[in-house]
């Protein structure tokens, strides 16, 4: 099956930003990848936008890319998607927000602010994404699947 590209060419310019050719042969570099829906459908809708903020390219299905340049758009979306996954609740300062939490990520120990209780963002299946003060995204996959501990604070802000 073969599959039309919504451009000719993606690669990395000489200073490592993505380049865009257009169907027009028109060159854009410092292109960035947005998926329409990151954690819904990651796969479906992503649009590749110019550095004037205008969007370049539509990619309805990121898996039906080949393999070069679907690889090099995972590649800048992990860059850009940044969502460390909490894995333990170490402990909060204050039930009441604002509160700083000491967790534990499959990146390490890290303490942050919640604002409020809507920082907390309940998903599907007992999935949250819960938003730090400064902007920085944890995922927790499973709250259910939590230790005790963990389960017990963070239903205090819930």
């Amino acid at each position: 099956m073969s599959t039309t590209l919504p451009f000719r060419d993606l690669q990395l310019d000489a200073h490592g930003r993505l380049m865009l050719t257009d169907l027009n042969g028109e060159h854009h570099s410092g292109v960035t990848p947005v998926r329409a829906h990151p954690i819904t459908a990651p796969d479906e809708g992503v649009s590749l936008v110019g550095s004037h903020g205008h969007e370049l390219a539509w990619v309805a299905r990121l898996s039906a890319l080949p393999d070069g340049p679907r690889r090099l758009l995972e590649t800048e979306l992990a860059a850009r998607e940044f969502h460390p996954t909490l894995k333990r609740l170490i402990s909060v300062n204050t039930f009441a927000t604002p509160s700083t939490w000491r967790i534990d990520t499959d990146r390490g120990e890290v303490d942050f602010v919640l604002k409020s209780e809507e920082d907390i963002r309940r998903l599907e299946e007992g999935r949250l994404l819960i938003t730090s003060s400064h902007g920085v995204q944890l995922e927790v996959p499973d709250r259910w699947a939590l230790d005790k501990h963990s389960k017990r604070l963070l239903e205090r802000f819930l």
